[in-house]
């Protein structure tokens, strides 16, 4: 069945472009168009969609709206993906995406939309709880921690570990499901931070930053 998709762009000229897109792509159904973070939260409500794909400034603040419907969203739907499309490759705003974890989001620079495949392909995997993050945002990322130490410094039950850290899960789901204590994930974090050179960042941002490295390399 094809992905039932809310598009939120305040342009009108993107937002027709995009509808012009997604609807000769048989995997997707676009269900509403919407301008403002109000009209978007109630498509939503009105249409259950399987993913949202939302420019990241809309009225009426024209600042973070994307990102914050984002947040809402995943208290209330938190099966339903969320595609943020930005002009900026400003990883802060990667971060404020993923905080809550990377399960069903996806960030993606509006020049991307040139290609309909990859948009597409971005929209389905978000749309099945996959996460999706620009190339070139990574890269700005990657300079800016170009003395970090390298994944492949992390032993294979680190690397599981931040496997399972990219899905969103929480210390306790991630010792549920590699059969360890709460106690000893937290070592192993501590331990991937320290070779991630993420030691002096704040904790939601060393998870968010070890998380997009690791997407960066899979």
């Amino acid at each position: 069945m094809a992905a039932r998709v809310v598009l939120a762009e305040d342009h009108l000229i993107i937002r027709e472009g995009l509808r012009a897109l997604l609807s000769v792509a048989p995997e997707v159904e676009l269900v509403e168009t919407c301008s403002t973070y109000d009209e978007l939260m109630a498509a939503v409500e009105a249409h259950t969609p399987d993913v949202v794909l939302t420019d990241i400034r809309m009225p009426p603040g024209m600042s973070d709206e994307g990102i914050r419907a984002a947040s809402m969203l995943r208290a209330s739907h938190p099966d339903l993906g969320v595609l943020v499309l930005s002009q900026h490759d400003d990883p802060e705003f990667v971060m404020a995406l993923l905080a809550d974890g990377s399960q069903g989001r996806g960030y993606l620079l509006k020049e991307r939309t040139a290609d309909r495949a990859q948009l597409v392909r971005a929209l389905v995997e978000v749309a099945g709880g996959g996460s999706v993050i620009d190339p070139k945002v990574v890269e700005v990322l990657v300079r800016r921690n170009r003395d970090a130490s390298p994944l492949d410094s992390l032993t294979e039950r680190e690397r599981a570990v931040l496997a399972e850290m990219a899905t969103g899960a929480d210390n306790a789901a991630i010792a549920s499901a590699l059969v360890l204590t709460v106690r000893s994930v937290e070592k192993y974090i501590n331990g991937i931070f320290s070779k991630l050179g993420l030691s002096e960042e704040t904790d939601v941002n060393r998870r968010v930053k070890a998380v997009l490295l690791y997407l960066a390399a899979s």
